[in-house]
């Protein structure tokens, strides 16, 4: 184990935790540095590991990178110097083709804003990632997100519109959509910062469950310290460093 990776502590092995050997996704010596006339340093030599079936929260104080780890590792911005790999595999001279094809059968993406479209139906917005793949026929399509959506306790909603939603609703509509084409790991920014209390916890609940019972994993950025600690592990950055966590109460 590196010793960016013993910075993070484990708070409990969940039902769904690590059921396989080799890491989804594995971070060597990651960087990021926005150029500039002063350069501003985002995250510096992480290293770090994310096994099938965890439940991994990112924490730390605001401007740490923690939303900035968890881009990089999703692919959706690439590293100044080091490297992600996804199933073992370096993505770093991926073409931008290459990458978002690998977004789309591999990871999915809820924030803490749900940026659904207000112009499609629930479903529609859930089958947008399924067209953009392009595996499946528009009536599997159509059957897929409705799954979806009634597994998550929307099957009455499926042919609204997100404003006919409540928030934590429209949340729940995210969630479906990141998992439109069974990506193996979901990655959440603040994915319960916009909700109100009983709202978050339908959410963790939900998140829970998919790496409890659907083997998922799923990384989490969250300033809910309460929430962080009931994930199966928690990385903590300081100045875009992990770091260890400060002592409970702290």
């Amino acid at each position: 184990m590196s010793a960016s990776e013993t910075a993070a502590t484990s708070n409990h092995g969940g039902p769904g935790a690590t059921t396989e050997a080799g890491p989804l996704i594995e971070a060597r010596g990651l960087t990021r540095i926005l150029p500039g006339l002063v350069p501003v340093t985002l995250v510096r030599d992480i290293d770090l590991e994310i096994k099938r079936g965890e439940f991994v929260a990112i924490t730390g104080p605001s401007g740490s990178g923690k939303s900035s780890l968890l881009y990089l590792l999703g692919l959706l911005d690439t590293p100044t110097s080091g490297e992600v790999l996804v199933n073992g595999k370096p993505t770093h001279l991926h073409s931008e083709a290459k990458r978002a094809r690998l977004r789309l059968s591999t990871l999915g993406f809820v924030f803490q804003f749900h940026f659904l479209l207000p112009e499609f139906t629930v479903a529609e917005n859930v089958m947008i990632p399924m067209r953009k793949l392009g595996r499946l026929s528009h009536d599997a399509m159509r059957d897929e997100a409705v799954g979806l959506l009634s597994d998550l306790g929307l099957a009455d909603h499926v042919d609204k519109r997100p404003d006919q939603l409540s928030g934590g609703q429209r949340q729940r509509v995210a969630v479906a959509r990141a998992l439109a084409n069974q990506p193996p790991v979901i990655l959440a920014d603040e994915p319960t910062g916009s909700l109100d209390s009983k709202s978050s916890e339908q959410v963790f609940e939900i998140l829970r469950d998919l790496v409890d019972r659907r083997g998922k994993s799923v990384i989490a950025v969250t300033h809910d310290l309460d929430m962080a600690a009931r994930m199966d592990r928690r990385l903590h950055l300081i100045d875009g460093r992990l770091a260890a966590p400060p002592a409970e109460g702290v």
